[in-house]
């Protein structure tokens, strides 16, 4: 087999052959560093590499397939780890200047996890300054370009994470979410991305514990890879207290049939704007799904004022996270990190009170219409993807945006609620760029939500125009402006020196 075949394949097929001995961990590394050789400068979606680590590890993964005693289910599979996330000895810097030599000396739980599971963590994957906004470029590493067309977005903040499974450069990525940081980037680029309910996967990096708007979540290509990941992601930490034990076993879900699937949708998450060619191809998704299920009906999804207290909840994180650094040192962030913390500064703690009684009254509108139905469905993004070079949508069918991350409405308003939220690749849109679907579940209903979203999955396969999209990286041009011209200050490697700039904390 090729070695763009085999890179490819899911990672549940790459672990089978593992198993089966057909194919060793060493052989599949080395056809993922071809891909990524050939492709990466395409499309810019890595960060910082470990190269050398990996095929040592990839060597001991190998020996230990052979002879039949793997160290955990994911033994010797590469994967990447988005570049806010702490990984043990490889360089991490959030995509800041403040960052660009911090090599961190542990890894942060999640990570560890998947490392004692025998994944192999082999990169780290492209941001957005401190991951803020929907478009994955920063002065240190440049831009993401979206492997359907390297001249667009590839969205954010997860969006390296979901360029490098479109492009088949790795099986497996990590992301975060507070406003669609992974659901928004997995339906630019055609993947799935999983935002979990706030009690799954623990988070005791969050710098506010008791606020649940920041999750971590698995970026896969297919249901079953997603849920192999999220089964060894899951667990909980002290240092979180929305973390929970969840009994639960992802890896092994209960079959749901679509005919016994009671489906509310919404075109909008309560008026929210939708440019009308994405309205037309949700539409179209819908009648697609309605013959198969029990119950498909429109719900009413105008909670309450979710954007104020969207943009509440986030300033308070960013103020934490960032306040400090910014008075210090000003120039050493972009403006929306900046713009964020000042909004912060202009709210009162009448403010704060009015959000967080807000959040709880949206949860329990949103808990009274999840008893009438299984899950809902409704677009992810309101637009198709733009180009890289504009930080956001200025305006959509007609309204203005008053706030860079606006656009990403119709994500962060779900996650108001804590509960769980899906994206999968449902076809292209009328731009010909992929399409995604996103669904909400019940809080803590995580188990339900992946089943009904495996059953949706193979519907959507089995029709041309709604399968997953595949992007063809051999005619994919380059990008008309390099992805990399915006770098002011590239990162400083162990070799050349270290930078007297500290390594930061994490708002999402």
């Amino acid at each position: 087999m090729s070695g763009s075949r085999l890179c490819a394949l899911s990672a549940c097929e790459v672990l089978a052959a593992f198993a089966a001995k057909t194919l060793t961990p060493s052989e599949y590394l080395t056809a993922c560093l071809e891909q990524i050789t050939q492709y990466n400068p395409k499309i810019n979606a890595l960060a910082a590499m470990d190269v050398k680590g990996a095929i040592a590890r990839a060597e001991g993964a190998t020996k230990r397939w052979r002879s039949g005693t793997p160290m955990g289910p994911l033994d010797g599979l590469p994967i990447g780890v988005k570049d806010l996330q702490d990984t043990k000895g490889l360089l991490t810097t959030h995509g800041s200047i403040r960052a660009r030599s911090h090599v961190p000396d542990e890894d942060m739980p999640m990570v560890a996890r998947l490392r004692a599971a025998g994944a192999i963590i082999l990169a780290k994957t492209n941001v957005p300054e401190v991951g803020a906004g929907g478009n994955s470029c920063n002065p240190v590493w440049g831009a993401t370009g979206n492997p359907f067309d390297a001249n667009l977005v590839a969205g954010g903040s997860s969006g390296g994470s979901a360029a490098a499974l479109a492009a088949n450069l790795l099986p497996l990525c990590t992301g975060s979410d507070t406003g669609g940081s992974l659901r928004m980037p997995a339906a630019l680029c055609g993947i799935v991305g999983y935002r979990p309910s706030v009690c799954v996967i623990a988070h005791p990096t969050r710098p506010l514990g008791w606020s649940g708007i920041s999750v971590l979540g698995p970026m896969a290509r297919t249901i079953d890879d997603l849920t192999l990941m999220l089964e060894v992601c899951r667990g909980h930490d002290l240092d979180d207290p929305l973390s929970a034990p969840v009994s639960a076993r992802f890896d092994d879900l209960p079959e749901v049939l679509l005919q016994d699937l009671r489906v509310g949708y919404s075109e909008d998450f309560g008026g929210a704007p939708v440019d009308p060619a994405i309205r037309e191809t949700f539409k179209a998704r819908v009648e697609t799904l309605r013959p198969h299920v029990k119950e498909c009906r429109p719900v009413d999804l105008d909670l309450g004022d979710m954007d104020r207290c969207f943009d509440i909840l986030r300033a308070e994180s960013f103020a934490v996270a960032f306040g400090a650094g910014v008075r210090e040192d000003p120039e050493g962030f972009g403006p929306h990190i900046k713009e964020n913390v000042a909004l912060g500064q202009t709210m009162s703690l009448a403010d704060r009170g009015w959000a967080h009684n807000e959040q709880t009254r949206i949860l329990r509108r949103f808990n009274a219409l999840m008893r009438e139905v299984d899950v809902i469905v409704l677009p992810t993004s309101p637009v198709s993807p733009f180009a890289w070079t504009q930080s956001h949508p200025t305006q959509i069918d007609g309204q203005d945006m008053d706030i860079y991350y606006r656009w990403l409405a119709l994500c962060y308003r779900g996650s108001l609620s804590g509960g769980p939220a899906i994206t999968l690749p449902c076809g292209r849109d009328a731009f010909g760029m992929p399409f995604g679907l996103q669904m909400l579940g019940a809080v803590r209903g995580d188990e339900r939500l992946l089943s009904a979203a495996k059953a949706l999955e193979g519907l959507f396969a089995a029709k041309t125009e709604t399968e997953r999209p595949l992007a063809d990286m051999k005619t994919l041009a380059l990008s008309k402006i390099n992805l990399r011209s915006i770098v002011t200050h590239p990162p400083i490697l162990a070799e050349s020196g270290q930078s007297a700039r500290a390594s930061l904390q994490t708002a999402v």
